[in-house]
């Protein structure tokens, strides 16, 4: 049943439109319902000490220029690209993106790691290696390892599928499996691909015989994937679009009538299996948004249509092509998504001439038993991405067991790991130190791939490039809201 303007119009009517936010930092809220404070302008200090405590502290220099962390935590190095090797004997890719835990057998924890890889594979010094079985395109450099971490502390690493490109966020599955998202469409024959790409494959880290003969998911759409959920009672899959000229999108795939998720059973659809929609989205007066760059304030709600994409596999025209002005809403680099609190969080990282307005990072939270948008993260525009403090882009995100969200930064300048309490205040969790630039020009590399372990414990992390793989510990404690 369509959601229309009228409803619409009528159950958001006392919501409220939130609060305005500008400035070098936006408050953030995490918690459905909750508004952000409208305080900006704050270092991550600054923000902890003002917001009575929240937080850790203040991050402290690693003498080892790595990683910056509050009083009492620490981190380990479980894989470090061309330096740690895999089972097979070759060394650890490069290039870590998406990744999530699983718990494994006999108390081990398990990590699927992507590897953000494109473009021809001999221009890659650390492709993931080609293993006989897990191979989709043998010209195709990226994919995705798996990492087992034992309670003694040792540390395994193998392949779970190669000769993919660009594999960025990605998602877990209620089942236990991995979707890795290919962040490319390139078509067979360029640049040097010899099959076609932009799609979504499923990697099982616990059974190694279910990822050999990778099938791409053609049935997810052709198209420049980043991100993946799966709604765990409706069935219905989520999936973010990060492209540009024109804008990506949101999808939502619902299933064939009468399918039932399990481990191989995606493999069994045809390409053609269910239906694949992106969005309309409408304000609270009923009218259509375009873009949702156009919300400035948090606590905006958009009520949400869903309509039929034309071509999922793109065989002439893009998807995001395939719609005309007024049909669908778009968003630009649409990035991580995370499955919490009944619902999908979507994060916009940043907008610029491309979208009607700019900003620094959005997270929208989708309800979908109300079919709903809200935005609950604005960051305004940085004006000095190089000052440590202020927080811009967000790119990979997850959903704490301490209350709130822990967001990866991929922005301008200084790069973190930072925190969301319910009620909208921020703090530091992590900088990267490690300068991959010169002393003259610095240059700092994105976190991704932030998740906590089954347990809790264990925040894990990845500094992109030249391609770590971190565990962090310490204190962790429930934030106050």
């Amino acid at each position: 049943m369509s959601l229309t303007r009228r409803d619409f119009a009528r159950t958001t009517a006392i919501t409220g439109a939130g609060v305005a936010l500008a400035g070098s930092v936006g408050a953030l809220a995490s918690a459905p319902g909750a508004l952000a404070s409208a305080e900006t302008e704050t270092t991550g200090q600054e923000s902890a000490a003002r917001h009575g405590g929240v937080g850790y502290g203040p991050l402290v220099p690693d003498p080892d220029g790595i990683l910056a962390l509050p009083a009492g935590f620490s981190y380990k190095i479980l894989t470090y690209a061309g330096r740690t090797k895999l089972e097979s004997g070759e060394f650890t890719p490069a290039e870590h993106d998406g990744t999530a835990t699983f718990p494994g057998p006999r108390g081990t924890t398990l990590l699927v790691n992507n590897h953000e890889m494109d473009g021809p594979r001999d221009e890659q010094e650390y492709p993931v290696p080609l293993i006989d079985g897990l191979v989709y395109d043998p010209a195709a450099p990226g994919g995705c390892t798996v990492v087992e971490v034992r309670r003694d502390g040792r540390v395994a690493e193998w392949v779970g599928i190669a000769g993919t490109a660009n594999n960025c966020a990605g998602g877990s599955t209620p089942w236990g499996t991995w979707l890795t998202c290919e962040e490319n469409s390139d078509r067979a024959g360029e640049n040097g691909m010899t099959k076609d790409h932009g799609y979504v494959f499923e990697v099982d880290p616990c059974d190694r015989r279910a990822n050999r003969d990778p099938k791409p998911l053609k049935f997810f759409g052709r198209y420049d994937h980043e991100a993946v959920v799966i709604d765990p009672k409706r069935g219905h899959a989520y999936l973010t679009e990060d492209a540009d000229e024109p804008n990506g999108l949101f999808y939502r795939w619902t299933p064939p009538k009468g399918f039932e998720y399990g481990h191989g059973k995606l493999r069994t659809l045809a390409d053609d299996a269910g239906v694949l929609q992106a969005p309309k989205c409408y304000n609270s007066g009923g009218h259509f948004v375009d873009d949702l760059s156009r919300a400035t304030k948090v606590g905006t709600v958009y009520g949400v249509d869903w309509v039929d994409v034309p071509d999922r596999d793109a065989r002439t025209v893009s998807v995001r092509e395939q719609f005309g002005e007024g049909e669908i809403t778009r968003a630009r680099k649409l990035e991580g998504m995370w499955w919490g609190d009944g619902g999908a969080y979507i994060v916009s990282s940043y907008a610029r001439e491309e979208s009607p307005v700019q900003h620094d990072g959005q997270v929208w939270f989708y309800d979908p038993k109300r079919r709903t948008l809200t935005l609950k993260v604005l960051l305004g525009v940085n004006p000095d991405p190089a000052k440590d403090g202020a927080f811009d882009g967000p790119d990979n995100i997850t959903v704490s067991p301490y209350g709130g969200l822990v967001i990866a930064e991929d922005g301008d300048g200084i790069q973190h790991l930072f925190g969301a309490t319910d009620s909208g205040r921020t703090y530091p969790i992590a900088r990267n130190d490690l300068n991959i630039g010169t002393e003259e020009e610095p240059e700092y590399s994105e976190f991704t791939g932030v998740t906590f372990s089954p347990d809790g414990r264990t925040l894990y992390a990845n500094i992109q490039e030249p391609g770590i793989l971190l565990a962090i510990t310490g204190p962790w404690k429930r934030q106050k809201r």
